[in-house]
């Protein structure tokens, strides 16, 4: 379907504001159901995790793993001379993928009979109104009986002094950069900060992370920030905790980043600078107020377990309802909502379990409780915990950094939550999910004939840890 109607107002029977992980499915599912359904996109085709976000920083995090191989290639016996990175392929490749699959999903759009794409900025103007700025200038409203939220979430802008007087980086601006960085100041210690800081650091960047609490990935196990920490450092990142940014300055074309730690003040230079420091829901660009609706003190659309909001006929679905900001979540808020919408279930988001993976190398797969949390809950628990040297494949292949623990409840033996930070942690992580909503006992996981050599072979082991 063409996205040049220029009528002044068209009604149908779902409008959808963002093709997200949620908005995209739901849009056809919706069409193919026999619903008259438009689909809003301002940008381009497939939402925060194709264009800016899983996509493009899965395909960069490769190029530098294998940077960071080559020059461990003596370590197993291969000869290689000196290694050094091209960005502008870096960038190439990245931007092809990102093309080719944002691409593909705009034609299946276009071409799914009973659903029209518009391309523009969405807000509301009435209770189910939606209008639309197109490209061209041209305003277009929707009317709908049912409105879909699935406009997302953009990087956070920091109250830092100075941050508007110097040139700095975001999570999408940091990947169109065609040269490495001399020093790259990274500021926040969450999983984009992380994941960008050790990239650039394997394509050859000097890189120190600068993050306000005590620890990294602050919402993990102790033992697991720590070992975070200890990888990150030993790839020769710095890493300052605890630390606050009390101003930024330009300095000879870089940046100045001036902190106040526990032992005083102090001042970093850098030739670029990356705001990494978390994401602020898109619910300001909506014009909320047309439909009743309030956004919370954080910004995020409040939404029921069904996905519904406080306004009938309108549902919010993905990182603006402040669930947990994963593509998989925001796929799964599709099929809550198709469910129910279109084939009289009863689903809900209480049953899910969450997971999902840090793309540092060594991975963070996680899945359930962290230990913290189980604790506080009052649960009676036993930890499962061995370090990735214990684990025959992750010998073989040299990569033994990071451990593997489960949290077990004591008095059924099921696994409550756990953390692999090792090798493939993330495919690991998700075998234990399996098994979680399989309501197995963590015994089923020990006595499993699991293939050797494998990394989930190794989850005999650090179950039998239990055996004591």
């Amino acid at each position: 379907m063409s996205d040049q109607n220029t009528s002044v107002g068209t009604s149908f029977d779902a409008v959808i504001i963002g093709t997200g992980q949620a908005g995209k499915p739901l849009a056809g599912a919706l069409a193919k159901a026999g619903l008259k359904t438009a689909i809003v996109e301002s940008d381009r085709v497939g939402g925060t995790c194709v264009v800016r976000g899983c996509t493009p920083t899965k395909t960069m995090v490769a190029s530098a793993r294998v940077a960071h191989l080559a020059r461990r290639a003596a370590d197993y016996g291969v000869r290689t001379g000196a290694v050094s990175v091209d960005m502008e392929t870096v960038r190439k490749r990245k931007r092809d993928i990102v093309d080719s699959w944002t691409e593909g999903s705009r034609k299946g759009l276009q071409k799914t009979e009973g659903l029209e794409l518009v391309f523009g900025d969405a807000r509301f103007v009435g209770e189910r109104t939606v209008e639309v700025q197109q490209p061209a200038g041209a305003k277009r409203r929707l009317a709908a009986d049912r409105v879909f939220i699935n406009a997302g979430a953009r990087p956070a802008v920091p109250p830092i002094d100075g941050l508007d007087e110097v040139p700095w980086l975001d999570s999408t601006s940091i990947m169109e950069l065609g040269e490495v960085p001399g020093h790259l100041i990274v500021l926040g210690g969450g999983f984009v900060g992380l994941e960008f800081a050790q990239m650039f650091r394997r394509f050859g960047a000097d890189v120190t992370i600068v993050e306000r609490g005590l620890r990294l990935a602050s919402r993990e196990d102790d033992d697991v920030s720590d070992g975070l920490r200890d990888i990150l450092e030993e790839d020769g990142l710095r890493v300052l905790t605890g630390t606050e940014v009390t101003r930024l300055a330009s300095r000879n074309g870089g940046v100045e980043v001036r902190t106040r730690d526990s032992d005083g003040t102090s001042t970093l230079a850098g030739s670029h600078l990356l705001v990494a420091t978390g994401r602020t829901p898109n619910s300001d660009r909506l014009n909320l107020e047309a439909t009743g609706l309030e956004a919370d003190e954080r910004g995020y659309i409040p939404v029921d377990a069904r996905l519904e909001t406080g306004v009938e006929g309108i549902w919010a679905l993905g990182d603006i309802t402040g669930h947990a900001p994963f593509t998989h979540t925001s796929y799964d808020d599709y099929r809550v909502v198709e469910a129910n919408l279109l084939n009289g279930g009863d689903r809900t988001t209480d049953d899910r379990i969450l997971t999902y993976t840090v793309f540092t190398d060594p991975q963070l797969g996680r899945v359930g409780m962290t230990e913290r949390e189980a604790r506080e809950e009052g649960r009676d628990v036993r930890i499962a915990k061995i370090p990735m040297s214990r684990v025959a494949r992750a010998i073989e292949t040299d990569e033994t950094r990071g451990f593997m623990k489960a949290v077990v409840d004591a008095d059924t033996g099921h696994i409550l939550g756990a953390a692999v930070l090792g090798v493939e942690g993330g495919e690991i992580a998700a075998i234990l999910e399996v098994a979680m909503m399989g309501g197995l006992p963590h015994t089923a996981l020990r006595d499993a004939v699991l293939a050797h050599p494998t990394v989930a072979e190794s989850l005999n082991n650090l179950f039998m840890t239990l055996d004591d």
